[in-house]
């Protein structure tokens, strides 16, 4: 079965991935908090991988570059109930309230666990999925309930929904040192370093004396190299998490790199 989504609005889904593996290389144009109601999920960001399961709430914030790999598990579907926080509705929201502006935090994922007054929020939202007509305010109202109890757990986090600032100006050697993994469009890449295509290419230049796509692809396979040596992992593993489609593509441009097949290295661990 294909992947299939159930909707409140267009900022809170029922999201489904019945009985198949699923893996995207994304960038999040929305805070998303997340509650794992079954499956497995592997989100892979510059600063480490973390694993979700059942139970699980977290929030990834805006503007992040991540693989996100879905499995199902247990001969459950992979099943997660998501709402977007935009920047248009935290705007609105702050705007209401008495908070002094606070300086920029840590843009990385924000794990609570199985909190219960975020779950019981969360799983309220189940049985709404089913109906056909759904008062229009209500949809807002529980995205302001879940913004109102994340503030009182997290302390922390006015920092990460009050920054409502685009991408500046960075330096593009260091981003992509850090970020090459991520199978995502030189537009992507420029808008994340803050730049027009244009000048991401002719800075990529400048930096690398290369083209990006060629540049990427040796990255991505000297990484991969370093993971079956040194982490023992799996082709399949390894082919998605360097930021490869499908195995078939990886293993053709391993073996034209280096001269041998990954099947070489992994013969030798005898």
């Amino acid at each position: 079965m294909e992947y299939q989504a159930k909707y409140i609005t267009e900022d809170i889904k029922l999201s489904c991935y019945p009985d198949r593996f699923f893996k995207s290389d994304i960038m999040f144009e929305h805070h998303m908090l997340i509650w794992f109601i079954s499956g497995e999920t592997k989100i892979v960001q510059a600063d480490g991988t973390y694993m979700f399961r059942k139970g699980d709430i977290f929030l990834i914030p805006r503007n992040q570059l991540a693989t996100i790999i879905n499995y199902p598990k247990d001969g459950l579907p992979h099943q997660t109930v998501v709402m977007h926080l935009t920047t248009e509705w935290l705007r609105s929201f702050y705007e209401n309230r008495n908070v002094k502006p606070v300086m920029a935090g840590e843009q990385k994922i924000r794990h609570y666990n199985n909190h219960p007054l975020l779950q019981s929020c969360l799983s309220s939202l189940i049985p709404y999925f089913e109906m056909k007509e759904l008062p229009a305010d209500i949809a807002q109202l529980k995205i302001t309930e879940a913004v109102s109890i994340l503030r009182s757990i997290d302390p922390g986090i006015d920092a990460m929904l009050m920054n409502f600032e685009e991408p500046g100006k960075i330096n593009l050697a260091e981003y992509m040192e850090k970020n090459f993994m991520f199978n995502m469009p030189l537009e992507k890449f420029g808008y994340l370093t803050g730049r027009s295509l244009t000048t991401f290419k002719r800075d990529f230049r400048k930096a690398f004396d290369t083209t990006p796509q060629k540049w990427l692809t040796q990255k991505r396979l000297e990484l991969a190299h370093y993971q079956f040596v040194e982490k023992k992992m799996k082709p399949v593993d390894v082919c998605y998490e360097v930021g490869f489609e499908n195995l078939s593509h990886f293993s053709f441009a391993f073996k034209k790199h280096f001269g041998y097949a990954p099947t070489a290295l992994l013969a030798g661990r005898g």
